[in-house]
């Protein structure tokens, strides 16, 4: 974990690991995080493209920048209640200003940058995104989820990743991902990253 982002160095390696891979395999494709806090791997991904001399890619940066969605506890109990814990901690609110200012600090914020300001259910499904190489998904929710699934899972080239973050937290992330496999009949092997996160490649 660092300033810019939560996540552990398993997490960062990985994302590292996913990217590289799609760079030497050739699978085409840009880069995006659903739920980005304050950008820092987004900020990360840029930077990968920048040290490869790629301008072919972009980073997708989506956000509400405004927090979390409440969920609604009649359909998802588990996420509502983490909402009621984490919602009053202003710190998970990170402006777009903020997240730009962050790109900036490392001279990286131009035009490979994107960003989806708003809910996932308003922003992914219209999003001008043609194909992607890698997707990591970090939206915590059953809702945010599985929309982030339907909206760009189709879109991911074979051979690229989607990475999810909130799999192994006592959250409905976790049966938002088992029902879209099972609907899509997925059978790639899901791969721990460590006790809260998975990848797994796309074959077709």
């Amino acid at each position: 974990m660092t300033p810019d982002t939560m996540s552990v160095p398993a997490c960062v390696d990985n994302l590292q690991f996913c990217i590289e891979e799609t760079i030497k395999n050739r699978v085409p494709g840009d880069l995006i995080e659903t739920g980005v806090w304050k950008g820092g791997l987004p900020v990360f991904m840029r930077g990968i493209l920048k040290a490869y001399g790629i301008v072919d890619r972009a980073v997708w940066v989506a956000d509400s920048f405004a927090g979390l969605p409440k969920p609604d506890p009649e359909k998802h109990l588990r996420d509502a209640m983490w909402y009621f814990l984490t919602e009053p901690i202003e710190g998970l609110k990170i402006p777009l200003d903020y997240v730009e200012s962050i790109f900036r600090k490392y001279d990286l914020l131009d035009d490979q940058v994107n960003f989806l300001q708003g809910w996932f259910s308003d922003t992914l499904p219209n999003a001008p995104i043609q194909n992607l190489a890698v997707m990591r998904l970090d939206g915590d929710w059953y809702e945010s989820t599985m929309c982030s699934l339907k909206a760009l899972y189709p879109k991911l080239s074979p051979g690229g990743f989607v990475i999810i973050d909130d799999y192994g937290l006592p959250l409905d992330c976790k049966r938002a991902v088992d029902e879209y496999r099972q609907i899509h009949h997925i059978k790639e092997p899901k791969i721990w990253i460590n006790e809260q996160a998975i990848y797994w490649k796309k074959i077709e």
